[in-house]
C-alpha cells in the first residue's frame, strides 16, 4: 500500500460517541491511503485495521504501547490525537530518538480552556484547576514541539494564540465529519418510534453518560429546565433524551420529557434521530461543548431543524443563525420560546434545514475529511524525506 500510519488516541469502544468518533471514522477512511494501525483504550470496534487496546489512561501505559508498536509496526507517521496520546508519542519519538517516524498531532479540543471554563460550575473546582494546569503544560509542550497540528475547529488556533502567545506555523484546520448512514436517506426506517407522543413535535437531545467530563450532564440539566418551563404545551412539544435513563436523573422530571437510554444498535439510533422534528443543543457557556460538534453534524445530516445556544456550535462557525439553524441565548426562557415557536411553525424553517444539509453533503463527510488529512500527512512526510521542514500552515 504505501506509508505506514499509526493512529494513537483515546478511542474507547465501550463509549462509541464523543472522543471515539474522530479516530474511529478517520481511521476507517485513512486505510485508503495508508497501512493503518490503531492504538487506543479499547479498540474492539476497530474491524478495518490491526489494533492494540491499552485499557489504561496512564501516561506510562501509552508510552510502553507506542514503543512496542513502533518497534513492531515501524510506522512512517504517528498520528496522535488529543493531549495524553500526543504527549506519550512526543516522549517516545523525540526523547528516545525514533527519527524514522514523523509525529503529527491532532487537537480535537483545547483542553486547558475547557477545564478553566468549567472551574466554577463543578462539584470539585480544585480538581478541575489541577487538570487545567496539567493540560496547559502538556498541550504547551506539544504546541512548542514544532510538530504539525491538525485542529478539529477554527477556534483552536485562536485559543492557542490567546493562551500561549503564538500560533504554530504548521497548523491545519480539518473538522469532524458525518457517517454515510445519516446522509443516505434511502436507509430511512419504516416505523415512527415516537407514535405514542404524537401529535407533539419531537425535540431530541443526544446526551450519553460520560465519566470524564460533565458537559452532557449540563445539557441534560438545561433540557429539563426548558421542558419544565413549557410543560403546559406537552401536546405541542415533547422532549426526548437519547443516551441515558431516567434513573440517572436525580431531580424532578417533567411529564413532557422522556429518557430513552443508550441504543446499542446503530439502526435504533438512526430511527430515533430520523423521526425527530427538532434537534436541540442546550449547552450553557460553562459546558464548553467540544463534543457537541459531533451531535450538531449528525443533526444537520439527518435533516433536522437545529436549535442551539452559541456554545453548542463551537468549532462549527460555518453554520450560521437563520441560514442553517436557529441560535438562541443562554437563558432557559430564550431556548424554550424558540423551541415552542419553531414547533408551531416548523415548515417555515425548511429552507434552513435544506441549506445545512447541502453544506454537510458537500464538505462534511468523514471520507472528505480523511482525504484532507491524508494530503497533509503525505505532504509533510514527503518534505521531511527530502530534508526540508519549511511547511506553512493552512486552514
Amino acid at each position: 500500500m504505501g506509508k505506514r500510519l499509526l493512529i494513537v488516541s483515546t478511542l474507547d469502544s465501550s463509549q462509541p460517541f464523543g472522543a471515539f468518533t474522530r479516530p474511529f471514522y478517520l481511521g476507517q477512511y485513512l486505510t485508503e491511503y495508508f497501512d493503518v494501525f490503531q492504538l487506543g483504550l479499547d479498540c474492539l470496534s476497530v474491524n478495518y485495521a490491526p489494533s492494540i487496546s491499552i485499557g489504561s489512561r496512564s501516561l506510562n501505559s501509552y508510552i510502553q504501547a507506542i514503543k512496542k508498536c513502533i518497534d513492531e509496526f515501524c510506522p512512517d507517521i504517528v498520528y496522535a490525537q488529543e493531549t495524553l496520546p500526543g504527549l506519550a508519542a512526543f516522549i517516545v519519538l523525540k526523547l528516545q530518538k525514533y527519527s524514522n517516524s514523523s509525529l503529527i498531532l491532532d487537537f480535537h479540543t483545547f483542553s486547558p480552556y475547557e477545564y478553566w471554563m468549567r472551574l466554577f460550575s463543578v462539584a470539585n473546582p480544585f480538581k478541575e484547576f489541577t487538570q487545567c494546569v496539567k493540560t496547559y503544560i502538556a498541550q504547551g509542550i506539544l504546541i512548542f514541539s514544532g510538530s504539525p497540528i491538525i485542529a478539529a475547529g477554527e477556534s483552536i488556533p485562536k485559543l492557542i494564540s490567546q493562551w500561549y502567545g503564538k500560533i504554530p506555523q504548521q497548523i491545519y484546520c480539518v473538522g469532524n465529519g458525518v457517517n454515510e448512514d445519516l446522509v443516505n436517506t434511502e436507509c430511512f426506517p419504516d416505523k415512527d418510534p415516537y407514535q405514542a407522543f404524537r401529535p407533539a413535535k419531537i425535540v431530541v437531545i443526544i446526551a450519553p453518560r460520560t465519566f470524564q467530563f460533565p458537559t452532557n450532564d449540563m445539557s441534560v440539566s438545561m433540557a429539563i429546565e426548558v421542558a419544565k418551563s413549557i410543560e403546559n404545551y406537552q401536546k405541542e412539544v415533547h422532549f426526548v433524551v437519547i443516551g441515558r435513563d431516567s434513573s440517572d436523573i436525580l431531580e424532578a422530571i417533567p411529564s413532557n420529557i422522556s429518557f430513552l437510554g443508550f441504543f446499542s444498535k446503530r439502526e435504533d439510533f438512526i430511527a430515533h434521530l430520523k423521526y425527530a422534528d427538532i434537534a436541540l443543543l442546550p449547552f450553557s457557556k460553562q459546558a464548553v461543548a467540544g463534543g457537541a460538534r459531533n451531535k450538531a453534524l449528525d443533526y444537520f445530516a439527518s435533516r433536522k431543524l437545529v436549535i442551539s445556544t452559541p456554545e453548542g456550535l463551537r468549532g462549527l462557525e460555518e453554520f450560521r443563525h437563520l441560514e442553517h439553524l436557529l441560535v438562541t441565548g443562554y437563558s432557559r426562557e430564550e431556548v424554550a420560546n424558540t423551541v415552542l415557536e419553531a414547533a408551531s411553525n416548523i415548515d417555515k424553517y425548511q429552507s434552513l434545514v435544506d441549506t445545512a444539509y447541502s453544506l454537510i453533503t458537500e464538505k462534511y463527510s468523514w471520507n472528505a475529511r480523511a482525504h484532507n488529512i491524508a494530503q497533509i500527512m503525505m505532504k509533510f512526510r514527503r518534505q521531511k524525506e527530502e530534508g526540508t521542514h519549511s511547511l506553512k500552515g493552512v486552514s
